[in-house]
This record gives structure tokens, sequence and C-alpha cells, in this order.
């Protein structure tokens, strides 16, 4: 049985083992994180104990059907986002990394011998991945980076560093990109290399269940065999983005149904002036809201999941998709607060942490501003990111 937000009938429109897939992540989310996540969020400490059994529920690299994968359909993919940011973005971002910017690009840039030897295990939750794209002086301009990968014989040095990079102080391999003279590369770095160090950042007021690093190397020997060799240029970090992306827009809906579902509890429960404050019409305009957006979110998100798994879905689709459903949720984390009142910003309820992390969720894979101007592009035919530049991805 379905127990998510279902106003226009979803359930009608899932195949059976979405369902089974739905149910499985439901119930590990309402056992395994839910008791569990405000300690983490208040002691600013990630779960990792969650991430083998992550791994052998088929939460890693779920649509891949090779390597251990579960071969799982893309809206299956969008369910697991969606009830794994219900329990707190920290495990939706740790999951979205791992799948999206970590067994993504190994699988689809790898060669054959990268694939073997990296994606079992962290497609097993045996091994923790990050992706090194943003830096510190670039993050919507990823173009521009400044780390650099000098080919030396048999090996490559790379010198740099990224910034805001989940997972990364715990991560055992790390999918980085840097600036070649051929262009942008991709190369596989393993914990332990020389001058390749990842320092946690520390006194985050959002995604507090979450590892956040930099990444920082220094005259880095990365052996050749480390590099993606069907990576080149800044298309494919662009296309893991995407990828990443699409998980988002569906996690998204995960926190915001908390939200609602909180919200409309409280309202019923919840005494003043004799009656449930629910029985106002200021905070019944609220709720409608807050579902119509919901409703409208799980839509989008189904047929733009439907498109993917037909390979027809673009990058400006899922532009939208990550745009409209992150701002959505964080509209409804704040009504959700604005109903709670005082107690909204208490961890006892899931809403004021569920605003926060959105809070960088509508910053992180693009801006709202970088997806509107996408979308623009699209409209138009006109960048305006770059002068004089037009077309599209």
């Amino acid at each position: 049985m379905i127990d998510f937000v279902d106003f226009a009938k979803i359930e009608r429109l899932l195949r059976p083992e979405e369902k089974m897939v739905y149910n499985t992540v439901h119930s590990f989310v309402n056992d395994r994180i839910k008791p569990e996540i405000a300690g983490h969020f208040e002691a600013g400490t990630f779960p990792i104990q969650l991430v083998k059994e992550m791994g052998k529920l088929g939460f890693l690299g779920p649509t891949l059907r090779e390597y251990g994968g579960a071969g799982l359909s893309d809206v299956a993919y969008g369910l697991i986002n969606q009830e794994l940011e219900r329990g707190d973005s920290g495990l939706r971002s740790f999951a979205s990394v791992q799948s999206s910017l970590v067994i993504y690009p190994v699988y689809a840039f790898g060669s054959d011998k990268q694939k073997d030897r990296f994606l079992p295990k962290l497609i097993q939750g045996e091994s923790i991945g990050c992706f090194g794209l943003t830096e510190p002086d670039f993050g919507s301009n990823p173009g521009g980076m400044r780390t650099k990968a000098v080919k030396s014989g048999g090996h490559w040095i790379l010198n740099g560093a990224k910034m805001w990079i989940t997972n990364g102080s715990i991560a055992d391999v790390a999918v980085v990109w840097a600036a070649t003279e051929d262009g942008i590369r991709g190369f596989i770095l393993e914990k332990g290399m020389e001058g390749f160090s990842a320092p946690e950042i520390k006194h985050k007021m959002s995604l507090r269940a979450s590892v956040t690093s930099e990444l920082i190397f220094e005259d880095v020997e990365v052996p050749d065999e480390n590099c993606l060799p069907k990576a080149k240029g800044l298309k494919y970090p662009l296309m893991c983005l995407t990828q990443a992306r699409y998980g988002i827009g569906w996690g998204a809906l995960g926190a915001a149904m908390d939200c609602y579902d909180t919200a409309v509890a409280y309202a019923k429960s919840r005494i003043q002036f004799d009656v449930p404050i629910a029985r106002f019409q200021l905070v019944q305009a609220k709720l409608a809201k807050m579902l119509t957006e919901i409703t409208k979110g799980q839509l989008l998100a189904l047929q733009i999941g439907r498109l993917k798994e037909e390979g027809q879905a673009k990058h400006y689709q899922i532009s939208m998709l990550k745009m409209n459903n992150v701002e959505v949720a964080l509209d409804i984390a704040r009504e959700a607060r604005d109903i709670l009142a005082a107690n909204g910003i208490s961890l006892e309820y899931p809403v004021f942490r569920h605003m926060c992390n959105l809070e960088s969720v509508k910053t992180y894979e693009g801006t709202q501003d970088v997806h509107t101007l996408i979308l623009g592009q699209h409209i138009t035919g006109i960048s305006a990111f770059e002068p004089g530049r037009s077309g599209g991805e």
C-alpha cells in the first residue's frame, strides 16, 4: 500500500515493481532513518552505518543491471530519492552522489578494467565515492576551474582544490575533474594517494547530517589507468550533473511531503481559541496550496522519469524539475514552520531541519538562477551565460 501524499492517484501510474521499491525504501526510512536523524543533525554527524544497508537493499546505482545493480526503472530511482529525502537531505545527498556522480561516470566514461574494479564495491556500499567539480572560486562556472592535471610519463600530476564536496572526507574514491592541455578530463583518485587530502568542512547550518569536505591536491600522481578514457571536455561532468539533478527533483518532494504531513497533523491537534487551528481559513489555505504544489511536482517528476526511461529527457527539462520542485519544497517547509509556530524550530519536528537542508539543495547542482537561465536559453536560443554564445548543451 502506497503511503505518500497522493491527491492525483499517482499510485495508479506506477508499475508493480516500482510500488515494491517504494515500500522497501519507505520502511527503511521509517525504521532506520527517522528515529535517529534529528540526533545526527544536531550533532553534525553522518549515519555511516547505514551505507552498507543501503547497498544491500539496492539503493545505490539502482538503474544498472551489471556489476550487482538492481536494474530498476528511472521512476523507481526517483522514488528512492523521494523517500530518502523524506528522511533527510543528507541521506539522499549521499545516495545521489554515490549513484549519479560516481557510479554513473565510471560506468559511462570508464574502461572495462575501471568498471570491474570500482563499480561492484560502490554499488554494494562497501566503498564510498565523491565527485570533485566545484572549486573555491568556481561554482556556477565550472569551465573556469583552476585544478590542473599535467601528463608526466605513465601518470598525471594533479594540483588544485575542490570545495563543498559531499562525502569527501569519508570517500574511498573521488571522481575529480581537472583542466589539461586537451581540455577537461576526469580522474579516479583513491584514498591514500600521496598529496591528496580531504579536510571536513565544519560549522554548517545546513546538511548537518552529511559529510561536506574540501579536496586538496598537491602534486598528486594519478596513474594513467585512473583517467576516464571516454570523458574529454566540460560536457561530461555536466552530464553527471544532469543525472544528479533528476534525483534531486524527486528528493525535494520527499522533504515537502514530510513537512506537509507534519503540518496537517499538527493543525488538527493544536488547540487555540478552543478549536483546532485546522478550522481557521488561513491555515486551510496554506495546506491547500501545499497539497496543490506537491501534486504538480509529482506529475512533473513522473513524466520526466518516463521520458528518461525512453532516452528522451532533455537537460533543460530536468532543470525545470530540479528548479521547480526544490523551490516548492522550500516554500512548503516555510509555510509548515509558520503553522507549527514556535514548535516549528524544534528538532522534535522535522520541519526546520528540512528547511535548513533545502537552503543548500536550492543552491547545489545548479542554483535556481542557473536553471532559470538554462530554460531561458532553451526558449530563446540565446545563452545568458556567455556573450555571443547560442544553442544548447
